[in-house]
């Protein structure tokens, strides 16, 4: 074992005072450490040369393998960054570079990047997406916490709500501290808290037709996760003007739906698949019937997952298509939709 370190000391340690490249080093290393095996499998244990080296076969092929290991895990861990920071061609769409990621977000999206759909260009492009999301209640919820963990990197929320004890029950990105305070800075409060990496614009205000269009342009895409039609409408209508793809949730009871709004890829809109807000009576708010507490926090975070499709470019989104989600009976269901011909507002 002594002359074994002897080895290594000369090998190393010499070999980077005279310049010797590291591959060198590495395959001098490798040739010692077959020396030393073929010695041991060659000649009997007895024998003054394998005692002169010390250890077993068993123990140098141990060792061996562990090293191995070791440089395995490093040269992925290697290749895990370096893919991160390249913006050639991948699973995801090609974007321009804004800044490389830090190693703690190297770190924190690691779950993502080894992902074959997402990778290194996908949470790139995660990270250059602005994207909105229209109402800080219960589908904004999880939506917010979600596209944030994920490092969405610019997450616009509008909202002109104030916390109240009786959002807790579902709202779970609000606390009973918050209570009194705009929803849209209790949840940047909490967005920030759980990822300092991403920015998150508030605007505590009604969405209206004065400045949906303006705001709408600064984004990429739209989530609305509102609790009236009227609203609905409106995100329909200005996010089909400017083609921009709206990922839409809704909530009562025990059920939920979610779509990809998306004429401008030939999907339907909104208003192609439901042309008139149904009568007063007929579609009470969670007010009024009432909603179990988790139904928000399973049709948002598919909500989220939809947009991180959209951004990645990974996987079918849901266009042209209607999720219909059954909580009491835990069934699902997938209506094929398409464009309504005569649409007023894409057809």
């Amino acid at each position: 074992m002594i002359l074994f370190l002897i080895a290594m000391g000369a090998i190393w340690g010499l070999g980077s005072w005279a310049g010797l490249p590291k591959p060198l080093r590495i395959g001098l290393t490798t040739a010692v450490f077959i020396l030393i095996l073929l010695t041991h499998a060659v000649f009997p244990p007895g024998h003054p040369l394998p005692a002169l080296l010390g250890g077993s076969f068993a123990g140098w092929a141990t060792l061996a393998g562990a090293l191995v290991l070791v440089a395995l895990y490093a040269r992925g861990l290697a290749w895990l960054r370096a893919r991160a920071a390249d913006p050639a061609p991948g699973p995801g769409p090609q974007v321009a570079t804004q800044g490389s990621f830090s190693p703690a977000e190297l770190d924190r999206y690691a779950r993502h990047i080894v992902l074959r759909e997402v990778g290194g260009p996908g949470q790139k492009a995660l990270k250059n997406a602005r994207v909105l999301v229209v109402g800080a209640g219960g589908l904004g919820s999880p939506v917010l916490l979600y596209l944030a963990a994920a490092g969405v990197g610019t997450i616009g929320v509008i909202d002109d709500d104030e916390v109240s004890n009786s959002n807790l029950q579902r709202q779970v990105i609000h606390r009973d501290a918050d209570i009194g305070l705009a929803k849209v800075f209790s949840a940047q409060a909490a967005m920030t808290a759980q990822n300092p990496h991403v920015t998150v614009r508030p605007y505590n205000r009604r969405l209206s037709e004065e400045i949906a269009e303006a705001l709408f342009a600064e984004y990429d895409l739209v989530l609305e996760g509102s609790d009236n039609f009227a609203t609905r409408y409106l995100v329909n209508r200005v996010a089909a003007k400017l083609g921009i793809p709206v990922v839409g949730g809704a909530i009562s009871q025990w059920e939920g739906q979610l779509a990809v709004w998306d004429p401008a890829h030939g999907a339907p809109c909104y208003q192609c698949v439901f042309p008139e807000a149904p009568a007063e009576g007929l579609a009470p708010t969670c007010a009024q019937a009432g909603v179990i507490g988790p139904l928000p926090g399973v049709i948002g975070t598919m909500m989220a997952t939809e947009a991180i499709k959209l951004i990645t470019g990974a996987g079918e989104p849901l266009r042209a298509r209607l999720l219909l989600w059954d909580g009491l009976d835990a069934e699902p269901r997938v209506i094929r939709t398409a464009p309504r011909k005569g649409c007023p507002v894409c057809g």
